[in-house]
């Protein structure tokens, strides 16, 4: 039973962008309320929307890159 070191190497490299995305992630759903907050009544309310409407999106496809870069990583150390 070894590791299989390419593999690995992939895992660790998703693993580094799944940390970027869990701060980056619900750093812009804060900014986008933040700036829902701040543009009440105006045209740029839009954006807010926008912003809110993409973070969330960014959220769930955190959620399911998780899962895949775990899946990954448990490949590559267990050599199934």
């Amino acid at each position: 039973m070894s590791t299989n070191v390419n593999l690995l190497g992939k895992g660790l490299k998703y693993l580094s962008l799944l940390i970027f995305l869990f701060i980056a992630s619900p750093v812009s759903l804060t900014m986008g309320f933040k700036a829902l907050k701040k543009f009440k009544d105006t045209p740029k309310e839009i954006l807010s929307y926008v912003i809110i409407i993409a973070a969330g999106i960014l959220i769930i496809f955190t959620i399911y890159f998780a899962f895949k870069t775990f899946q990954i990583l448990l490949k590559a150390i267990f050599n199934n």
